[in-house]
């Protein structure tokens, strides 16, 4: 295995990195084949659909995950956080798999990949989505972006062949009214290889992006005529304090949205800055989760911790996971939305 691949946008050739079609072969001992069927057996006991969707919104029954994404924990490898997870009591968990990060797609080893997934089917969370980061402001970065979301297809795939995560993206800066032309072309060809991979692909409207509002992002998916891999993150702390309230947001989005990612925010004069879901008490939680679930979302609800926090000297990875456990599944208990566990 090559450990000298490069993942910048200045050298986007990654076409030595590991690959589903050569990893998804790999032998498994007898031992870890039972493992991971007996967790699937229990897994599927309580399952729930891979991402949101309407269809079985009459089904009271059926509820959403609680999870946490490893952007939150940098400095923690995946195998790791896994097991820190499940002992807090996650239902879920979302990897990075950013340039850079423990589970970087380009240069993750399929001995890596073998034991994260031997690690998901022991612990029994569910993986629901992996995050990426490209911006495809230009034909180069287009292309990087679309080698990026290819081996992040491949390790979905890998790490969950029966329900792969999705993947999802913020789409960088810039102005959507000069934009949206280009971005609609380039995200076509993402339906294309999504729909071609078999996953999701989910853009984030993300406050100061150059799609920073669910209209705009529900703009492009009706240009491309609604394409089912192509879906929408809904993160309510893009839109507080910015004149758009929960309910209309969540009303307008729940058709496309496919994940759901929350964190606080908080205003100081002109600046907007983002904290640990339940820090700061701006957002209902509670309310968010019925309302999503009320319209018939039925995926993941993935605590994500914003750099401005994790970057800070004294941040605590583990300390800040159980925090947004604390506060988010009390969160649960009073909008009454079940949890597999």
């Amino acid at each position: 295995m090559n450990r000298n691949i490069k993942t910048n946008e200045s050298n986007p050739d990654l076409s030595r990195a590991p690959t589903m079609r050569n990893l998804q072969h790999a032998v498994f001992s007898r031992r870890e084949a039972l493992v991971i069927a007996s967790a699937a057996c229990l897994t599927n006991s309580f399952a729930l659909p891979a991402h949101g969707d309407a269809a079985d919104s009459g089904n009271g029954s059926v509820g959403c995950t609680l999870g946490f994404s490893t952007y939150g924990m940098p400095s923690i490898k995946s195998e790791r956080a896994i097991d820190l997870l499940d002992e807090i009591g996650f239902d879920s968990v979302e990897i990075s798999v950013r340039a850079g990060a423990d589970a970087d797609a380009a240069t993750l080893t399929g001995d890596r990949r073998r034991k994260i997934r031997m690690r998901l089917a022991s612990s029994g969370i569910k993986l629901t989505s992996l995050m990426e980061h490209v911006r495809p402001s230009s034909d180069k970065r287009q292309k990087y972006a679309l080698e990026r979301l290819r081996l992040a297809a491949e390790l979905a795939n890998n790490l969950s062949p029966d329900s792969p995560p999705l993947i999802q993206t913020v789409l960088g800066g810039g102005r959507f009214s000069e934009a949206r032309e280009r971005l609609r072309d380039y995200l076509g060809q993402w339906s294309q290889l999504a729909q071609e991979s078999n996953v999701i692909i989910a853009i984030k409207p993300h406050r100061g992006g150059v799609v920073s509002k669910p209209a705009e992002a529900i703009w492009l998916f009706k240009q491309l005529g609604k394409p089912k891999h192509l879906r929408m993150v809904y993160d309510f702390s893009h839109y507080a304090f910015r004149g758009m309230t929960l309910e209309k947001t969540a009303e307008e989005s729940l058709p496309y949205v496919a994940h759901v990612a929350v964190k606080d925010a908080v205003q100081n004069d002109d600046r907007v800055s983002f904290l640990l879901p339940g820090e700061a008490g701006t957002i209902d939680f509670a309310k968010l989760i019925a309302r999503l679930h009320a319209g018939g979302y039925r995926g993941d609800i993935n605590c994500e911790v914003s750099s401005m926090v994790s970057r800070r000297d004294n941040y605590d990875a583990l300390a800040a996971a159980r925090l947004c456990y604390r506060n988010l599944s009390k969160a649960f208990e009073r909008s009454g939305v079940r949890r597999p566990r």
